[in-house]
């Protein structure tokens, strides 16, 4: 039986599609400059990231996560954690690089995916071979059961012929395409291991496939994580644990609105920053960015999340030592690309000098 979604789209969903809409137009429309679109990109990759593997169990902090990144791990029982992070970097930067090509998705993409976000390797992972369910860690009880493997890939390619016609044929808003191939994945849970992190990248490759990309300065994990028991409820629905007693066939409308919710909230955040672009700003942002240093263009992904950062946090988020980050920060301040907001010996804080916070929000 092919895949046939049941759902509705309510009112405060439509809402949220119209508000989805707005901010891509907005922002689509805006001549950022690409210097800083690429230190956005980097901030909202490392954000989904970081939250989407908070969400699995990853004990890493975000400054942590940058650090790996960056190539200065190093977390001593914390090995697993690092590797996951890594390979959730690269997999989400892989969604990205698949969507660009504009052709059918297939099987195999998704099997990529999880293979880089779950094994780090490009070699698409087969399906699980045997029965899996997920329990309760508090007391061990069965809350959910999914298919049998052997009806897997049938699953699995009725998932993709839907999504490809959808995604032709345009009938669905698109943010409603990419909600329910997430639950879809998620509920037929084609793997023993990594189902979440995967439905989250499929979801996104279909955002950056349809045009819903945002110039990749946006990050639908950290919404997720943030309002985490929204999330779970709203993928557990029907009346049974079981697919095959209730799961299958039930209305999922609450998922929808939950993942367009998001979607819009994630969009409008990269608006209001994307907006500081405005009027006479405009003309000025390209030559102050080739004033700036490379590691002072990295620096500026920091202060788009917070105004005000010490030299600690600066040394975190840059990849360097603490030493390091206090001379880049006394440097700077002398320069005039900082600005010393807290001179407390203890408490030193550092905010951008005026003429640079325009290309950090």
């Amino acid at each position: 039986m092919p895949f046939s979604p049941n759902f509705s789209i309510s009112p405060a969903t439509a809402k949220a599609l119209m508000a989805i809409e707005a901010s891509r137009t907005a922002v689509d429309g805006l001549p950022i400059s690409p210097l800083l679109i690429a230190s956005l990109r980097e901030s909202a990759r490392l954000l989904s990231t970081h939250y989407s593997t908070q969400i699995e169990g990853n004990r890493l902090t975000l400054p942590e996560v940058r650090q790996v990144i960056a190539g200065h791990g190093g977390f001593p029982g914390r090995e697993r954690d690092e590797k996951e992070v890594r390979n959730y970097y690269l997999a989400a930067d892989k969604a990205e690089a698949v969507a660009m090509l504009q052709r059918r998705l297939t099987e195999k993409d998704i099997q990529m995916l999880h293979g880089l976000a779950f094994e780090g390797t490009l070699k698409p992972t087969p399906y699980r071979d045997g029965q899996n369910v997920i329990r309760n860690s508090a007391d061990n009880r069965i809350v959910y059961m999914p298919p049998e493997a052997r009806e897997v890939p049938t699953l699995m390619r009725e998932l993709l012929d839907w999504i490809n016609e959808e995604i032709e044929e345009q009938r669905l808003p698109v943010p409603v395409i990419a909600a329910l191939a997430h639950y879809q994945f998620a509920t037929i849970h084609p793997y023993y291991d990594g189902n979440g992190r995967t439905s989250r990248l499929l979801a996104t490759t279909i955002l950056h496939r349809c045009g819903y990309g945002l110039k990749g300065i946006y990050s639908l994990e950290e919404y997720y994580a943030r309002h985490l028991r929204r999330y779970y409820d709203a993928l557990s629905v029907g009346s049974s644990h079981n697919y095959h007693l209730g799961r299958a066939e039930a209305d999922v409308s609450g998922f929808v609105h939950y993942f367009c919710e998001g979607m819009a909230d994630a969009f409008l955040k990269v608006r209001a920053r994307a907006e500081t672009f405005g009027g006479d700003a405009r003309g000025g942002v390209e030559s102050l960015m080739r004033e700036l240093r490379p590691l002072q263009r990295q620096a500026l992904g920091l202060f788009a999340q917070s105004r005000v950062v010490t030299a600690g946090e600066l040394a975190k988020y840059l990849g360097i030592s603490q030493r390091q980050g206090a001379e880049f920060c006394a440097t700077w301040a002398r320069d005039g690309f900082l600005v010393v907001e807290n001179p407390s010996k203890k408490a030193r804080s550092y905010r951008l000098a005026q003429r640079y916070e325009v290309g950090a929000a």
